[in-house]
């Protein structure tokens, strides 16, 4: 089974390349379903057919899904939300704007990882492809696992006991709801649904992101930052896709500036992303529309390339003793010394690039050891960790 997630900067074409690679795929002969996570869903645009939240069959060996995760999240937000009624009618709201606050913003997306979770395990498919939300939302996607997870370690089990302890005592003295134990199960039973998701999509052999790009400074800067954020939490990129360039039989004087500018664009994409590889895939006469165009599409884009195959090996995190020291390497391309904070809170290594901030578990050979130094070295952080004590 695997994976290939297709993200880029909104109108670069993601949907395009993502529907393209998903039917050149099944017509090499693998199983393939195609998912939108985007809340702004175009897949049944770019298939010209109708394509719903259940499973729908596009052709041989070709399946797609618009995820619906607003309506899974208000089926299994219910309870949840409940209670946060309960304490928001105490502190004075009325009842449609509790109903309306009682919904956290963005987490509905959980449950379009819990539905890649439910595919990653399903034998009827060869290969997942998934029609990312643009890069910022995806961003926020792929980080949720690494979030919730820190919750439930840190905060889930104490938040429970104080409310157990504290039930009886703030109920005699006010009215305030206290959380009962249907609604940590409900919790529970929500972080579930997602609960193994990060280890299926951060495994390189299974899972890979494809970004699209534009030959644009705007578009190429966007994902510079988009291939650190994911670097930081863990995900392996093993292309870019430089899409909607001019063919070379555009010759007219109109053209010229474009022409010159879009080949600048691409030099510093070839040279920046290396040794990622990079697709090129021409601006097409008319719109890539329907089965048939894109599968021609996904052809030229993949040439003798398998679609699915992983393209290249760039390990996000890379752990190696050095002598007496251990070197911990975290791939962070395009940052810069001064946009990265570190800290040390028991086994655990805060790491922060920019407004993304992430909790790395260390491994317990380093029980009892201590961050000597950190280099950024040619896009990596290489932390180095020595024992306490250890003066040498």
């Amino acid at each position: 089974m695997r994976i290939l997630l297709v993200t880029g900067k909104g109108g670069v074409g993601k949907t395009t390349v993502a529907a393209a690679t998903a039917a050149h795929a099944a017509s090499r002969g693998l199983r393939t379903i195609v998912v939108s996570t985007d809340p702004a869903h175009s897949l049944s645009d770019a298939f010209d057919a109708p394509i719903s939240d259940s499973v729908t069959v596009l052709g041989p060996r070709l399946f797609a899904q618009q995820l619906d995760a607003r309506l899974r999240f208000e089926q299994a937000w219910s309870e949840i939300r409940e209670y946060f009624v309960q304490v928001l009618g105490w502190a004075g709201a009325d009842s449609i704007e509790a109903e309306e606050l009682a919904v956290i913003p963005g987490l509905d997306e959980v449950f379009a990882l819990a539905d890649l979770k439910a595919h990653a395990t399903n034998p009827d498919y060869d290969l997942i492809v998934v029609d990312c939300a643009p890069t910022a939302e995806t961003i926020r996607l792929l980080s949720l696992p690494d979030v919730m997870s820190w919750y439930m370690d840190k905060a889930f089990g104490p938040s429970r006991r104080i409310a157990k302890i504290s039930r009886p005592v703030i109920s005699r003295i006010s009215k305030l709801p206290i959380a009962s134990d249907n609604f940590f199960s409900a919790i529970e039973r929500f972080y579930s649904r997602i609960d193994g998701v990060r280890e299926v999509l951060t495994d390189g052999s299974n899972c890979s992101a494809r970004l699209v790009v534009n030959a644009e400074r705007m578009v190429v800067a966007e994902a510079r930052r988009t291939f650190t954020y994911l670097s930081l939490f863990g995900y392996h990129v093993d292309a870019v896709v430089a899409n909607k360039l001019l063919p070379e039989s555009v010759s007219d004087e109109f053209f010229a500036s474009w022409r010159q500018s879009q080949s600048t664009q691409l030099e510093q994409i070839e040279t920046a992303f290396s040794p990622l590889p990079i697709l090129h895939a021409e601006l097409a006469r008319s719109e890539v529309i329907g089965l048939e165009s894109l599968g021609e599409f996904g052809s030229s884009l993949y040439g003798a390339l398998d679609p699915a195959s992983r393209l290249a090996d760039i390990q996000p995190m890379h752990l190696e003793s050095a002598g007496e020291k251990t070197v911990l390497s975290v791939h962070l391309p395009f940052s810069e010394r001064a946009e990265i904070e570190l800290a040390r809170v028991d086994q655990e290594l805060l790491v922060a690039v920019g407004p993304h901030r992430r909790s790395v578990a260390l491994p317990d050979s380093l029980r009892g050891s201590e961050v000597a130094s950190a280099r950024l070295i040619d896009g990596r952080l290489h932390l180095e960790f020595t024992r306490v004590g250890d003066n040498r």
